[in-house]
């Protein structure tokens, strides 16, 4: 038998709904016996690109957000996917604190804190059409 799993949510890009992808994700992730940091790691990653679904990608209507949770070894992948308004430049949208939405009191940490909690992040997306933020984390090293 393989030493791996997986696991899809859909759900609609309501606040409401980042804790529930948080939670998920921690659930999907005890397989591996994490420790309580590496579990609040994930949770912080899971809820900074939940977040930036709900308020950069569908800009608060109310749509789908996509999220697999893969485990490979010690290796768990979380992908979250929007179809929505998509990046213009990655390169910059994944440069601390810049925002394009100051009038939410957005920090424009996102994507800082994602790279800062897990091993791996990298950005898919396209204007009009949407994004993927594909992260990994290593548990239990």
């Amino acid at each position: 038998m393989e030493d791996t799993n997986e696991m899809t949510m859909i759900f609609e890009s309501r606040p409401v709904n980042e804790g529930l992808a948080r939670i998920a994700a921690a659930a999907f992730c005890t397989q591996l016996n994490p420790t309580l940091e590496e579990v609040s790691d994930l949770k912080t990653a899971v809820s900074e690109a939940v977040t930036n679904c709900i308020i950069h990608g569908y800009e608060g209507e109310i749509h789908k957000i996509h999220m697999t949770c893969r485990r490979q070894g010690q290796e768990i992948q979380i992908d979250i996917a929007d179809e929505g308004a998509g990046i213009e430049n990655i390169e910059k949208a994944m440069e601390p604190l810049y925002t394009t939405r100051p009038d939410k009191d957005r920090s424009g940490m996102g994507f800082t804190f994602m790279e800062a909690f897990m091993d791996q992040v990298t950005v898919e997306s396209e204007v009009g059409k949407g994004t993927i933020v594909h992260m990994k984390k290593i548990i239990g090293r």
